[in-house]
């Protein structure tokens, strides 16, 4: 679901996307004991041109000191507070299949501003089974537990990682229990109301948009191809 053009507040949509973005970089150059950057330097490991990075930043306040840069680690808490980031926020995941796990079992979560409060499964055979998920074991719950998990825990946002069939359902109990942002992996649009954040993520797509970047466009189809086009 993509967001759309500007959101409350008046940041735009394509700079709230960037955010992480900066977030991620900041972070990796505090670590290194950076303490000051330039906006070109900055600018350059993100991805984008120094204007726009100038541009983005402007929503957030007044950064930065001509001729010596951005403070790193102040830049950084501003960047997170604009994205809600300066406090753990909670998570559930539902589908504790391949994905599922490997979601679960991130370990840059606590890093990004995040936690797992949850995992749950609707399989009797995984419901009672134990996973690592970063510095700490969870138990698969079942689904019938959500809301009690979710209430206690003040999670935050909610994570399906279910078969397309099942996602509206979990997408609807998820709702039900408190939350407004969830992030999808089903392939399937999620109905929701306007209140409710949803963002999708489509493995599938994203590898289909890539293979359209690869494909040479002046190619003509292999005879193999053209067999294998049903010409009613």
């Amino acid at each position: 679901m993509s967001l759309p053009s500007r959101k409350p507040g008046g940041i735009p949509a394509a700079t709230i996307a960037r955010l992480p973005v900066y977030h991620r970089v900041l972070s990796t150059f505090g670590s290194q004991g950076i303490v000051t950057i330039a906006s070109e330097e900055l600018a350059a490991a993100c991805g984008v041109s120094s204007a726009k990075l100038r541009k983005d930043l402007s929503h957030l306040g007044s950064f930065g000191t001509r001729g010596v840069g951005y403070n790193v680690s102040y830049l950084t808490f501003h960047i997170a507070r604009g994205l809600g980031v300066t406090k753990s926020r909670g998570i559930v995941i539902v589908g504790m299949g391949n994905l599922g796990r490997a979601l679960a079992s991130y370990r840059a979560f606590g890093a990004r501003g995040f936690h797992i409060v949850g995992i749950f499964d609707r399989d009797h055979e995984l419901v009672g089974s134990t996973l690592l998920c970063g510095q700490e074991s969870f138990t698969v719950m079942p689904i019938s537990d959500l809301a009690a998990v979710v209430s206690k825990n003040e999670a935050n946002i909610g994570v399906i990682t279910t078969p397309a069939e099942s996602a509206q359902e979990i997408a609807d109990l998820m709702i039900e229990a408190g939350l407004v942002s969830i992030l999808n992996f089903a392939p399937v649009f999620l109905k929701v109301s306007q209140e409710v954040e949803v963002r999708k993520v489509d493995l599938a797509v994203e590898l289909q948009i890539l293979a359209f970047h690869d494909q040479k466009l002046d190619s003509e189809p292999s005879p193999q191809e053209l067999s294998q086009v049903d010409i009613a």
